[in-house]
């Protein structure tokens, strides 16, 4: 059975116990590139409880069980297309793993229904996929998982140098092709980056209704953010492109924790309209900040909203310097160590900030005294 969801403050004090902080600082050189000699230990495994539904399985045309792949476990693959299924996508590398982890661990601790989770992993296509694999599978192994490689050539030649160099990685933009990389008979993904975890049940989470048929997806909305900030003093100037926000209440929202009705994107072709602000912003500079702004020029102001303590972000500091920051007010469902400080690599130089010890409980990487014994 899952293990019940503790309040927040109690499991703080807990954290704060289990793993005391050293240092309330942060240093700004912390490298988090991961290495293939790291070694994971294996999760406990859940159980759904007895009311969670049957899954049941649709297949869909592109998608064949019975082609040697990821898992090699039919059953598997026939619930990457069941409707009943929670659908998580993430993407996976070498540089991020210790984080995918942790939040994989932590959205099945919090689910009711754990078994009914489905995960589709988007790597590069120059990466190790069979190692990426490996890692998941032999700490996992009894999760539903599936993994799609990600050419980078489709975004190689659109993306721009932005403030933060981990920003112009082209599986930073692999979001926007979800609905080309994941099988038609996904209809609905949860879209969850690397470096959060999750305190409450994912179903939750992917059930938020999106309202009307134009609605292609929900995130929390943050309306009091300086929200002309995402965009330079030349697309502002320029009345062809500022009014682009016309009639429209735009607001700030992070694409770190997203609920996308794949369908519909499908539909609208949204892949090809982010790929046509990426191309303006190629001939002049209309954005400073990675994979964000052609998300807030194509959707803000037209997404379906979600309660705040989805997406407790920023735990990571600012893009520059990475400073410890406090929690919002209000409930927590989700922590997101967005931003530059990443709260495995600042445990690892022995100098987290005060939240991290939140993240610890979650972190499967063993340690070398561990490895030795």
């Amino acid at each position: 059975m899952p293990m019940p969801n503790p309040k927040l403050p109690l499991f703080f004090i807990l954290s704060l116990i289990l793993f005391p902080i050293h240092s309330f600082s942060t240093p700004t050189n912390i490298n988090t590139t991961a290495t293939a000699a790291q070694h994971f230990r294996e999760a406990p495994q859940f159980y759904n409880s007895p009311d969670c539904p049957s899954i049941t399985t649709v297949h869909d045309e592109d998608f064949d069980p019975d082609e040697e792949d990821d898992n090699n476990n039919n059953n598997h693959h026939l619930m990457i297309c069941s409707r009943q299924a929670v659908h998580v996508a993430m993407t996976l590398d070498t540089a991020y793993i210790r984080g995918s982890m942790a939040a994989i661990l932590s959205v099945l601790q919090h689910s009711s229904c754990p078994q009914n989770v489905a995960f589709h992993f988007v790597i590069s296509a120059a990466a190790n996929a069979s190692h990426l694999r490996a890692t998941i599978a032999s700490s996992f192994p009894y999760l539903t998982f599936q993994i799609y490689p990600f050419d980078d050539s489709h975004v190689t030649g659109l993306i721009s140098t932005s403030i933060r160099s981990a920003l112009d990685c082209p599986l930073n933009y692999a979001r926007s092709y979800l609905a080309n990389l994941l099988p038609l008979c996904v209809r609905r993904v949860v879209y969850l980056d690397s470096d959060l975890i999750l305190v409450d049940d994912i179903a939750k989470l992917a059930d938020i209704p999106l309202g009307n048929e134009d609605t292609v997806l929900a995130a929390p909305e943050y309306c009091n953010a300086n929200f002309t900030s995402y965009f330079t003093s030349a697309f502002w100037s320029n009345p062809s492109l500022s009014l682009t926000f016309a009639d429209r209440k735009a607001c700030y929202f992070n694409t770190g924790v997203m609920v996308i009705d794949l369908d519909r994107w499908r539909g609208g072709d949204y892949t090809a309209k982010i790929e046509e602000w990426m191309q303006l912003q190629k001939r002049m500079r209309i954005y400073e900040l990675g994979s964000l702004p052609p998300f807030l020029l194509v959707f803000a102001g037209k997404i379906a909203p979600v309660e705040h303590r989805w997406n407790q972000h920023g735990l990571g500091g600012d893009n520059f310097r990475g400073l410890c920051r406090d929690l919002h007010p209000g409930s927590v469902s989700l922590l997101h160590w967005s931003g530059k400080g990443k709260p495995w690599a600042r445990l690892e130089a022995n100098r987290p900030c005060p939240l991290d010890a939140l993240w610890a409980p979650y972190d499967l990487l063993e340690t070398p005294f561990v490895l030795d014994s």
